[in-house]
């Protein structure tokens, strides 16, 4: 395999990382408020803050992704 297209599988299986890991970070905080409020019965405040944690955790990973690659 040429070294240009291994550098490009690369890069790909990088990039397509960065989707799971905004996914997984948002699940897990929305996980943990629906179950947080179902222990306490507070709905809907844990899932919203932990909804909102998730996103920021994902948008995170997206910010450490762009630096990494502008590193390269």
């Amino acid at each position: 395999m040429k070294r240009e297209t291994r550098r490009a599988y690369k890069d790909l299986a990088y990039y397509s990382s960065l989707g799971i890991s905004v996914a997984l970070a948002i699940f897990i905080g929305l996980g943990i408020g629906v179950w947080l409020d179902r222990k306490f019965d507070t709905s809907p405040w844990f899932t919203l803050i932990f909804l909102v944690f998730g996103i920021i955790a994902g948008f995170r990973n997206i910010a450490l992704v762009i630096k990494r690659a502008r590193k390269l």
